[in-house]
């Protein structure tokens, strides 16, 4: 007997990113790191993000359904002051910078964004926001790599800079080994013409071991988030 043919599907999440030259300058104090801890699974520095919404793996065609109600989420949302902040590690495993800045507008966006997509009839894990971009993942027998490289970050501040884009961000078809590759399915401005008030004094995220200052461009071995 034949089997139906499977549908098709992509691994998706809603996300913001950081401006070129905030990425710049964080890949200036990481270069020590680089250099240092090469065998680390460093994620390709276009692909760093502050993820809203992780959704998993969802048929293409629900993913493209969101196109339109997050295109009008972004037009009514109105650009968020933040900044990269120092950096930490989730279980000597990953390693991450923080954001400081408008935190409150930054979970206000969140919880906008996940209620357009239950609104859209799309079921996901919902998991608590704990703003950050993920930078690197250690081997399973190299955890110390990643306590050590989080000091390249202590007291690394960021430039403040405003967020531009909402942007849905999907796989990319699996032809190839090692890890998901991921491209913008669609990203809009965050049009809604007013800046939000000054934000409340900085506040670091997530609160797990903390580490952030250092300085090269591009990682050893790029990976894909």
């Amino acid at each position: 007997m034949t089997e139906p043919p499977r549908t098709a599907t992509q691994h998706a999440f809603i996300a913001l990113a950081p401006p070129d030259e905030a990425k710049v300058e964080l890949a200036h104090a990481l270069s020590p790191a680089y250099a240092a801890y090469p065998d680390l699974r460093w994620n390709r520095i276009e692909d760093w993000h502050i993820t809203l919404a992780f959704l998993g793996e969802l048929p293409v065609q629900a993913v493209q359904r969101l196109r339109a109600p997050l295109a009008d989420l972004a037009a009514a949302s109105s650009p968020l002051e933040l900044a990269l902040l120092g950096g930490g590690h989730f279980d000597e495993r990953v390693l991450w910078s923080g954001i400081e800045g408008d935190l409150d507008g930054l979970h206000e966006l969140a919880d906008t964004v996940r209620a357009r997509v239950k609104d859209c009839g799309i079921a996901f894990v919902e998991r608590p926001l704990r703003p950050h971009l993920t930078l690197a993942r250690a081997r399973r027998s190299d955890t110390a790599s990643i306590t050590a490289a989080t000091a390249c970050l202590d007291g690394f501040t960021g430039r403040p800079w405003r967020t531009e884009r909402l942007h849905l961000v999907g796989s990319t078809e699996r032809g190839h080994p090692g890890p998901r590759r991921y491209q913008d399915v669609d990203a809009w401005p965050l049009a809604a013409g007013q800046r939000r008030p000054d934000p409340k004094p900085p506040q670091a995220a997530p609160r797990e071991q903390r580490g952030g200052s250092g300085s090269a461009l591009t990682p050893p071995q790029p990976h894909a988030p």
